[in-house]
């Protein structure tokens, strides 16, 4: 496994790194869980199929993805409308 720097970096100070890891990992599986019952609750049926075929539609954000969500963040925050682009 690679991580990077900064994490391995982390997890070096720490004498029990593998518990470190093991807690993260455990509440992100956590949060999963928590999505899929929330979105299970609301109606919406959930299989293992169906996550799979989004996973292969929904693709990572883009570098300009990301800059115009902080754009609208910024400007939601100082209590204002986003310009449309």
């Amino acid at each position: 496994m690679s991580l990077p720097d900064d994490v391995a970096e982390y997890l070096d100070k720490h004498p029990n790194s593998s518990a470190i890891v093991t807690e993260a990992v455990r509440a992100r599986m956590q949060r999963g869980a928590t999505t899929r019952a929330m979105l299970e609750a609301a109606g919406f049926a959930i299989t293992d199929e169906g996550v799979a075929a989004w996973r292969g539609k929904l693709k990572p954000f883009t570098d300009e993805q990301r800059a115009e969500a902080k754009r609208f963040q910024a400007a939601l925050e100082a209590g204002r409308l986003p310009e449309p682009r």
